[in-house]
């Protein structure tokens, strides 16, 4: 993510059709899609000091060159880390559009991008980072963000703060984000990225520290709930995933919504398969069928179009 990644995007079909060992089918269609990440100002804009109408070339000029490499989709992040680079009545400004959270701005980012975009025939995907709340190379937040109108859903680890993804609260707050932004604007798709747990934060000595959910698991665990820690983490970023999928679909049948899942599961030496275990680590089961793969199962439970690898 520290650069403008090229993602290569399996169609539905095509995916159902490998995990069920049938024939391949011909793609109804090519998806070329380049990411334009916001955070830290990465990709867009470069520098948190640049004018609107500079904003607005640094836009045109990543849509000129996505046209002319016969790109047809831009993934276009919009909540960096629960705030905005269009224009929200839920969540503030961003710092990396205006250098300062909560800023006022009249220039919209996302409406500018969706109707340059469709000029040249690009599609364009909103891409969401559902649980971070905060970033180190930000500075300090505004008084009406997430951190501060309800601590209680946020959770300090490493030097990030985050959304608690067990709880039913922050899942209802990041899911009426991402519909709002689906009811107002013209966009294309959905997109996720780190839809999962942080990646592991160490002590001093080295040792894992545990993600600070202690509190709703302990809740768990007090109503009967029988499922071990990591199952009921995995669980909730399923839910979340399937609950994003289901209410965009009622509100824009057509939308498609994608994710970039981590691209080993487990670990399998005696398959040559090595390195970071996402199931484990950061709780993403990315083979539960439902969640990553429009197949054969029942419409309700099948919701995602692409997976970007």
């Amino acid at each position: 993510m520290r650069k403008k990644l090229l993602s290569l995007l399996l169609l539905p079909g095509l995916t159902a059709a490998v995990i069920n060992g049938r024939n391949l089918p011909e793609p109804q269609r090519e998806f070329r899609a380049v990411w334009i990440a916001t955070v830290d100002n990465i990709d867009f804009p470069t520098r948190k000091t640049l004018s609107v109408e500079e904003q607005k070339q640094e836009l045109l000029r990543d849509l000129d060159i996505a046209k002319r490499l016969r790109l047809n989709a831009v993934v276009f992040q919009v909540r960096p880390m629960c705030d905005a680079l269009y224009r929200s009545e839920i969540e503030p400004w961003s710092e990396f559009l205006t250098g300062e959270m909560g800023r006022s701005q009249v220039f919209d980012p996302l409406e500018f991008i969706v109707a340059e975009a469709h000029k040249r025939g690009i599609l364009v995907h909103a891409w969401f980072n559902p649980y971070r709340a905060y970033h180190p190379s930000a500075k300090t937040v505004s008084d009406n963000h997430i951190s501060k109108r309800r601590p209680d859903l946020v959770r300090k680890y490493g030097k990030y703060l985050w959304l608690d993804p067990t709880d039913p609260e922050v899942q209802e707050y990041s899911l009426r984000v991402i519909l709002d932004v689906t009811r107002r604007y013209d966009i294309d798709g959905v997109h996720f990225d780190d839809y999962f747990y942080p990646y592991i934060e160490k002590d001093a000595s080295g040792t894992d520290i545990e993600f600070p959910d202690d509190k709703n698991w302990r809740a768990y665990q007090q109503n009967g709930g029988r499922m071990n820690r990591g199952d009921w983490r995995r669980g909730h970023v399923n839910t979340f995933i399937e609950n994003v999928g289901r209410e965009i679909k009622r509100i824009k049948p057509q939308i498609m919504y994608g994710i970039s899942p981590f691209g080993i599961w487990q670990p399998m030496p005696e398959k040559g398969i090595e390195g970071f275990n996402a199931f484990t680590g950061l709780f993403a089961d990315s083979r539960t069928p439902e969640n990553f793969v429009k197949s054969q199962l029942p419409l309700a439970r099948s919701y995602l179009e692409t997976i970007s690898v």
